[in-house]
């Protein structure tokens, strides 16, 4: 999966994905986007661990799976997000690697993960996702997501 191609996603094409972190008083906005929702979220998991930690170059150790009930692609976003944020706060996992897939409305979730301690901190742990200013849609080159998360 890409990362920041640096415009935000604005110049981008049919099926590009990737993501990024704009810096907000207090807390950071993530935004992330693909050519389908399953992707889309999975780019925002990976925006929201690069706030706060450089997982380039370091292997997972785990392999985590979640499965999330049918809901609103809104609920399915703030839903994962705070399921990534509990695993770090409860049991120290960060995610480097995410893949999901739709599952009756659901998301099927992989989580490959390292522990926290081994992975350099770059920034303030996300403990929370805001609903206010959450949006998940289709666009004209796929799927889109912004969220802020307080830090």
């Amino acid at each position: 999966m890409g990362g920041d191609k640096g415009d935000g996603g604005q110049g981008r094409q049919p099926g590009e994905c990737g993501h990024r972190a704009v810096p907000h008083p207090g807390d950071v906005r993530i935004e992330a986007w693909a050519a389908c929702r399953e992707h889309c979220l999975a780019e925002a998991v990976l925006a929201l661990v690069e706030c706060f930690a450089d997982v380039s170059g370091v292997r997972a150790t785990a392999v985590d799976r979640v499965r999330l009930a049918e809901a609103s692609d809104d609920d399915l976003l703030a839903t994962l997000l705070d399921e990534v944020i509990f695993r770090w706060e409860e049991y120290g996992q960060v995610p480097v690697d995410v893949e999901a897939d739709e599952a009756d409305g659901g998301l099927d979730v992989r989580l490959a993960v390292i522990g926290l301690a081994d992975v350099e901190i770059t920034g303030s742990v996300p403990t929370a996702v805001a609903w206010e200013e959450l949006r998940i849609g289709p666009d004209p080159y796929g799927w889109s997501c912004a969220v802020r998360v307080d830090a």
